[in-house]
């Protein structure tokens, strides 16, 4: 009796002590740092522990943030670069760096739960980032880039790698993935709905938090991706109720995708519906839709997106448009075609390894900054790891059987395309608000074979029992 006293009297004690320490530990912070910053840090240190204890109820917490986050735009960057704009940091990007700390960690403590799995991708990735980081190291030693614009930059093409591997790492079974496809979709649907709202505003729709100028071209991009995922899961719903749900889905996305006024997004469009239309049984039927809706758009489409195409042709007689025979191109078509002539012309001075990533002038197009960024070799790298997630996606496409993995990799696969076109006039596959969801859903495409087959044999383990 007197030893369980013992025992329990210095447990109150080391309890008491506890809290007295925290207690005045708090108390000599709050005196030397504002509140906002506590409340930041303790809640980082809740984030990282969530992460640490269940990675899965993070990965929820970052899919929300992922367009429901606010961004602050990083002043005062050096030369006129593609920094030029700034350099753009968003609470999913604290969000992730907490998130892959509290990975990191767990996995340096649970040796078997490893940190890269292996995937055709691995190689890819590596090669594509290595290019970039040499290149714009050479940079920063040639005076090309300042040295805090291009670490920033290229710190978030790491963040995408790292979304699709930590994904890759914590997917378990189908019903986790389920779990993740709804929140991905319903904020997607949230989206949708905030971009109705500002339709009765008039201009041109953003996403939400994006300050005082908005990018309707990411949200434009990011609507056909996910519209693509949602059609590609309804072409393979098995049910009455999934099929509606992902119906609604889709038009409540097409509305404020229109009004985006986006032409790259328009673009994006054809392809996408194209791909889609030939991963389905009815191709014949979706193709002769897709023409006559072509046919049909004059009467069909709002004005003001019928205006938006027709005014890169129809814009009055202003200083700095290219004429193309008796066609004049508007001024913001012809500044993108300038740049992307300039950047070729320039890309003999660095061939190689490039100018480094934003070591030169700002180009609204993925393909052309690759190459002036990177050089020839990570132009090839950048086109490799494309190639490889098409065949990635592709191979998933034609082995997997189970109807839902089945159409998020037929969802992708369209989307995917579209994106490639959407690249044309815009840096796709570098804005956070398309790419991080895309590595997201990459990773369960990736991940769909191996968890049907682990499925099978589960099945096949209980019908024996």
């Amino acid at each position: 009796m007197r030893i369980y006293f013992g025992q329990t009297h210095r447990a109150t004690v080391l309890l008491v002590l506890s809290i007295l320490c925290t207690t005045l530990l708090f108390g000599f912070l709050t005196s030397q740092f504002k509140p906002s910053l506590l409340l930041l840090a303790v809640a980082a240190l809740a984030i990282f522990t969530i992460a640490f204890l269940r990675s899965e109820i993070a990965l929820y917490i970052l899919i929300f943030s992922m367009l429901l986050s606010p961004e602050i735009m990083v002043g005062g960057m050096e030369g006129g670069t593609a920094a030029s704009r700034g350099v753009t940091l968003r609470f999913d990007d604290f969000l992730l760096a907490i998130i892959g700390f509290g990975w990191f960690a767990r996995a340096a403590i649970y040796k078997d739960l490893g940190l890269f799995l292996r995937t055709p991708l691995n190689g890819p990735i590596f090669y594509y980032l290595l290019a970039c980081v040499v290149a714009t190291g050479l940079g920063i030693m040639g005076e090309r880039v300042s040295a805090k614009t291009g670490f920033f930059f290229v710190l978030k093409y790491f963040e995408y790698f790292i979304v699709y591997f930590m994904v890759l790492n914590h997917i378990e079974n189908k019903e986790q993935v389920k779990r993740y496809m709804f929140c991905i979709l319903v904020t997607c649907f949230i989206i949708s709905l905030y971009g109705m709202l500002q339709i009765p505003a008039g201009g041109r729709l953003t996403a939400p938090f994006e300050g005082t100028r908005g990018e309707p071209n990411s949200l434009g991009g990011y609507l056909v991706f996910i519209g693509a995922v949602a059609a590609g899961m309804f072409s393979r719903a098995e049910t009455l109720r999934a099929k509606v749900i992902l119906g609604a889905l889709i038009m409540a996305i097409l509305l404020p995708y229109l009004y985006t006024e986006s032409r790259s997004s328009y673009a994006a469009f054809v392809p996408t519906y194209i791909a889609l239309a030939f991963m389905c049984k009815r191709r014949g039927l979706m193709i002769g839709l897709l023409v006559i809706g072509l046919l049909l758009s004059p009467f069909l489409l709002p004005s003001n997106v019928i205006d938006r195409i027709l005014y890169t042709f129809t814009q009055p007689e202003q200083r700095g448009q290219i004429v193309i025979g008796d066609t004049r191109i508007d001024t913001s078509a012809s500044a993108r075609i300038k740049s992307w002539k300039e950047g070729l012309e320039d890309v003999p001075n660095h061939p190689i390894i490039g100018y480094g990533v934003t070591g030169y002038a700002f180009m609204d197009a993925q393909f052309p900054r690759v190459l002036v960024e990177t050089g020839i070799l990570g132009f090839v790298a950048f086109v490799y790891l494309l190639y490889s997630i098409f065949k990635l996606s592709l191979l998933t496409v034609k082995r997997t059987e189970d109807p839902y993995f089945k159409g998020i990799a037929v969802g992708f696969l369209a989307g995917y395309v579209g994106l490639v076109f959407h690249a044309i006039g815009a840096n796709t596959f570098i804005i956070v608000r398309i790419m991080e969801p895309f590595w997201f859903v990459l990773a369960i495409v990736a991940m769909s074979p191996t968890l049907e087959q682990a499925s099978e044999e589960r099945a096949q383990r209980q019908g024996l029992l």
